[in-house]
């Protein structure tokens, strides 16, 4: 697979990346940093999370579709899915956050309406190099 990143500069990067290193860096957020709201964190990790997560939504989804357990919208398992992320993800916001050297009550973003937007467009944002007031650059220690 192959990953198009396209910078605040301009500048367009390809780099194959595979669902299995998607998978490994759910995973990892899901077990090793399951209520870690502290630290940073890359966005290759924040997207391969969203990513990964997406897809197992859809497939519960579909799932919750033949089993008929489709509701209002949401499917009983893809409601019980998202229940369990719901800290993880939280979690994985506020370190997003924090590798912008931004505080994680921006996090507060998301349930403004339209301003939710803007949320968004940070998670796309290069962290800070280096060392910031949130910890050591992920990207420098990989």
């Amino acid at each position: 697979m192959i990953i198009l990143t396209i910078s605040i500069s301009n500048k367009i990067y390809l780099r194959d990346v595979t669902m299995k290193e998607f998978i490994d860096i759910f995973m990892n957020v899901v077990k090793a940093k399951y209520a870690q709201f502290s630290g940073r964190a890359r966005r290759k990790e924040f997207w391969g999370f969203q990513l990964v997560g997406f897809v197992i939504s859809i497939l519960l989804a579909i799932i919750d579709g033949i089993l008929g357990t489709m509701s209002g919208g949401i499917g009983m398992l893809q409601g019980i899915f998202a229940l369990a992320l719901l800290i993880p993800s939280v979690a994985l916001i506020i370190r997003r956050l924090h590798d912008t050297d931004r505080s994680g009550w921006w996090a507060l973003l998301c349930v403004v309406p339209l301003a939710n937007i803007a949320l968004v467009v940070l998670m796309f944002l290069e962290g800070t190099k280096g060392t910031n007031r949130f910890g050591s650059d992920p990207k420098a220690l990989s």
